[in-house]
């Protein structure tokens, strides 16, 4: 039975083919979307129960808007019934506009960030606190201070600091 073991371990380990350098990718077939994240939490808070998520994450963007512009409002006054405007002066219809087509806009001329307070959604830069600018968007008010106990999840930075090289991102734990 060791003997068995042994060679039938040998047979699968001794293979000589180490150069996988001919395999090529397939592109042939039909591929489906499976997740929008240009926007984290976006599907999570605004998609509504008992819609499927996957839907949303399929959609593609050029028809998020008419699909989810309706839903994402009812959420969002859901959320905050005393919206008005944020801190972007964007009313209801039009921060669900932007909200429902989720998709990351990046600056080529400027600086990349999701909001500093004086650059919008040009992009994203690893330390930005994305999710504090969505809940102060969406609870803050137009000028951020409405509800404070509800505009941040006070995790206020990566757990450990981005590398200065490419591809930035902090090393493993």
């Amino acid at each position: 039975m060791s003997l068995a073991l042994v060679c039938a371990v040998g047979a699968v380990s001794c293979d000589n083919n180490d150069n996988n350098s001919s395999v090529e990718p397939d592109f042939t077939g039909t591929f489906v979307q499976q997740d929008q994240m240009g926007r984290p939490a976006i599907n999570t808070v605004f998609v509504a129960s008992g819609q499927p998520k996957d839907d949303f994450n399929g959609t593609i963007p050029s028809e998020m808007n008419a699909k989810y512009k309706s839903v994402f409002k009812a959420r969002l006054l859901a959320l905050n019934p005393n919206y008005t405007t944020n801190a972007l002066t964007l009313d209801a219809d039009t921060f669900t506009s932007v909200l429902a087509t989720d998709v990351l806009g990046v600056s080529t001329s400027g600086k990349t960030t999701f909001f500093d307070g004086t650059n919008v959604l040009t992009g994203r830069a690893l330390g930005d606190d994305v999710i504090d600018v969505e809940l102060l968007l969406i609870f803050g008010g137009p000028n951020g201070t409405s509800n404070p106990g509800l505009t941040k999840d006070n995790v206020n930075k990566n757990d450990k600091d981005f590398t200065t090289s490419f591809p930035y991102l902090a090393t493993a734990w």
